[in-house]
């Protein structure tokens, strides 16, 4: 697998719940998908290059960020052997096992110590980043690279993994659901009365190739909610259009500002600690846009809010026979009722 060229050229599996109803689309339909007074909510986090190859005292690492404190050096992380991505997660070798006070040697300019390792998981570690301040950035931006896995036919560059829209670098794998969203498409929506707005939501892993590090994704994540969000949202309840995000992590965001001020989200910096699923109610979100998910996984226990997990699995065997892709670079799917 591979990027695509044309974003455009993305396919888009609408799934309606109201009517259990799945049809093939192209994305370039997605205006015609959406009413006037719906508000499209998209992630804007650029993708740090989080992979970092190192060395340990007792042999070679790949360190991953997963997570980052709020202000400073301080990130959780998942460790791998050795290896490179072109083997799948979970065949990975392990790494050394490493205690706390443990020193890594990730590149010029940057180390990190173990801070602390986690109970659940050996491979899931505090790290403290040597460098701080300006050093940490140019620093970081030097020795890491994207994350990325076997599925891909190639080595990412960063660029590859941004979104048109990227902005602060919080995410450390690509907020992938906006990658197909074009400048011109979103006009495109505007244009038809369809407004959006942005949060900035901290993407984490989406595996580790632990199973017991994986049944804790997502970690809790940093998100960010401008007032011009705030305003626009509630607007758009007020007025019976729908909240339609795109991707998981910006239903993370909403859903978890929600759950803290009572059905109403707020302006605010905060961590996401709220996990979704089929039990949860979405206070916020109407829809959401994503990829192709396969049962199992951290994100299709989200869209299980979302859609009930008969029209999912339709949803997944559907993708598989007509040739969606799936994965990061992949086709999507907008989880919606119609809009008449």
């Amino acid at each position: 697998m591979w990027p695509r060229g044309e974003r455009l050229a993305t396919r888009l599996l609408h799934a309606d719940p109201a009517r259990d109803t799945l049809v093939d689309r192209r994305f370039g339909d997605l205006p015609e998908l959406l009413r006037a007074g719906d508000l499209l909510v998209l992630n804007d986090a650029a993708t740090l290059p989080a992979s970092l190859r190192g060395l340990s005292r007792l042999g070679p690492v790949e360190v991953r960020l997963a997570a980052r404190a709020e202000g400073g050096r301080h990130w959780t992380a998942v460790l791998f052997g050795a290896g490179s991505w072109r083997q799948r997660t979970e065949d990975r070798a392990l790494p050394p096992l490493l205690a706390p006070g443990e020193r890594l040697q990730l590149g010029v300019g940057l180390e990190a110590e173990i801070t602390d390792v986690s109970p659940v998981s050996a491979r899931l570690v505090g790290l403290r980043l040597e460098a701080d301040g300006e050093r940490l950035w140019p620093a970081l931006y030097r020795a890491g690279r994207p994350i990325q896995y076997s599925h891909l036919c190639g080595p990412l560059a960063l660029w590859d993994v941004q979104t048109p829209y990227a902005a602060r670098p919080w995410a450390v794998e690509m907020p992938s659901a906006g990658r197909a969203l074009t400048l011109a498409l979103l006009d495109a929506a505007a244009a038809r009365g369809v407004a959006h707005a942005f949060v900035t939501h901290a993407a984490g892993l989406s595996s580790s190739g632990d199973a017991a590090i994986d049944q804790m994704l997502p970690l809790p994540e940093r998100y960010e909610i401008p007032e011009p969000t705030r305003a626009a949202v509630q607007r758009v309840r007020d007025h019976g259009g729908r909240v339609v995000a795109v991707g998981t992590s910006v239903v993370r965001a909403l859903e978890s500002s929600a759950q803290r001020h009572g059905g109403r989200i707020a302006a605010e910096r905060a961590q996401a600690e709220l996990v979704i699923d089929r039990d949860s109610r979405p206070r916020v979100v109407d829809g959401l846009l994503s990829g192709i998910h396969e049962t199992g996984t951290s994100h299709r226990r989200l869209l299980e809010a979302f859609a009930a997990p008969a029209l999912l699995d339709r949803a997944f065997a559907h993708a598989e026979e007509r040739g969606y892709l799936g994965h990061e670079f992949g086709d999507l799917s907008l989880t919606l009722a119609s809009a008449h």
